[in-house]
């Protein structure tokens, strides 16, 4: 492609990667290292496009500061200014290789091996582990925030969304069908947010079914809805018989109302995976023992 934006004269932008979230993705080069690097690149045509410059303001100001294998880095912004306002802002980002896992996983039907996703899963809570040690929530983890490259290594992405640990939000944020119910309360958003939102993505991971958090409408006299986001939603195992139990129990736990009743840190849920792949290995050595015989 071989463009340059003149605000960004030390990058070469060698393709176009794709668009998110208002912004404009593009892959590129650093002209003195040839250092490979993804720029976002979001412009503010008129009022509707506010909320995207701050998504990114946002996704530097926590992926600049936070730092693991599991976690994609922002490297740089670039801000273009008109009378002393932010009209155009430049995303020098870390270039993950790899797709998202809805692309990898929405053609296939419900897996009846668990090895792979037991393994992204693991990286993803790992990743947010790391965040939340680091004093952030994500807000916003999905199939789509998640690059899983052809090695295995997996990325968490988009920041946008992501805020102090503690924070209440002044407006409903998040992707319907992994919003916690704390989200659409706009209560405080904490770790455990994060393990609904990666619990809701487990359940589709495993069933090609929606996580459908159930709102009822406010009673006669009261003042906020009532959420239950257990409602209409069957067990990962009666869904997918081939989910494993306690991996179809943890799926639920993450995916409870009320945020005391999931677990409470990422290093539980990944304990509980452990348990799982544990539980699978076992039953594999007890098969190849019993096929010796």
């Amino acid at each position: 492609m071989g463009r340059t934006f003149v605000s960004l004269p030390d990058y070469e932008i060698t393709g176009r990667i794709g668009r998110g979230a208002g912004a404009i993705i593009y892959e590129a080069r650093q002209r003195a290292t040839r250092q490979p690097v993804a720029i976002k690149h979001v412009v503010r045509h008129g009022p509707a496009d506010e909320r995207f410059l701050e998504q990114a303001e946002t996704e530097y100001a926590v992926a600049h500061t936070v730092s693991h294998e599991n976690l994609r880095r922002c490297l740089d912004v670039v801000r273009v200014r008109r009378w002393l306002k932010t009209r155009e802002l430049f995303l020098v980002m870390e270039l993950v290789e790899g797709e998202p896992l809805e692309q990898l996983l929405k053609p296939q039907p419900p897996p009846v091996e668990f090895d792979g996703l037991l393994d992204v899963f693991m990286q993803v809570a790992a990743g947010l582990h790391a965040l939340h040690k680091q004093g952030f929530a994500h807000a916003d983890i999905k199939p789509n925030n998640i690059i899983v490259s052809g090695r295995g290594g997996v990325k968490i992405i988009d920041f946008g969304q992501s805020c102090p640990l503690g924070h209440t939000k002044q407006r409903v944020q998040g992707t319907p069908d992994f919003i916690a119910p704390e989200q659409v309360m706009r209560q405080p958003i904490d770790q455990r947010t994060d393990v609904f939102n990666l619990g809701a993505t487990m359940y589709w991971s495993v069933t090609r079914k929606w996580f459908r958090t159930m709102m009822s409408p406010a009673p006669a006299g009261a003042k906020k809805i009532e959420i239950d986001a257990r409602a209409g939603n069957e067990p990962p195992a009666t869904i997918n018989p081939a989910v494993p139990l306690p991996l179809s129990q943890l799926i639920l736990d993450c995916c409870e109302t009320r945020k005391d009743d999931r677990p409470r840190e990422m290093s539980q849920v990944i304990s509980r995976l452990e348990i799982v792949r544990h539980l699978l290995n076992r039953r594999r050595s007890d098969s190849a023992a019993r096929g010796s015989r």
